[in-house]
């Protein structure tokens, strides 16, 4: 078992370490995806901890995304980004202080949609290349 294990953890962190940028910022909002609803289920279960940990791995993400952002070409779009991002974690922070699942159901289908659209993003330069 151990040495199931060991190969796992050794597959993700190559995974990661081999990731192009794109594929990490799949990665990240995958990641989103899956915390915020296992914040959402925490809620629900009222499991305080599960609750905050999962909400602020999903806002630390967000950050990330934000600070990665190029700001160097197409400003104006780059912004209206980050002004998305900046809502989803302000929302989730709202949603963890006030434990509020009507508000992650209001969050969990943009950060869906962030996430796809990458996704479709991601597949048309694939395609080009």
């Amino acid at each position: 078992m151990n040495n199931y294990i060991n190969g796992y953890n050794a597959y993700k962190n190559n995974s990661v370490n081999y990731a192009s940028k794109e594929q990490l910022l799949l990665m990240l909002l995958d990641g989103a995806v899956k915390y915020s609803k296992i914040g959402k289920q925490a809620i629900i279960d009222g499991d305080v901890k599960k609750r905050h940990e999962n909400l602020v791995k999903t806002q630390d993400i967000f950050y990330e995304l934000i600070i990665s952002l190029d700001r160097s070409t197409n400003l104006e779009w780059i912004d209206g980004l980050a002004g998305v991002y900046e809502f989803i974690n302000s929302r989730l922070m709202e949603a963890n202080i006030k434990c509020d699942v009507a508000i992650m159901d209001e969050v969990i289908p943009l950060i869906e949609d962030i996430r796809n659209m990458w996704y479709e993003a991601h597949k048309i330069s694939s395609k080009q290349k």
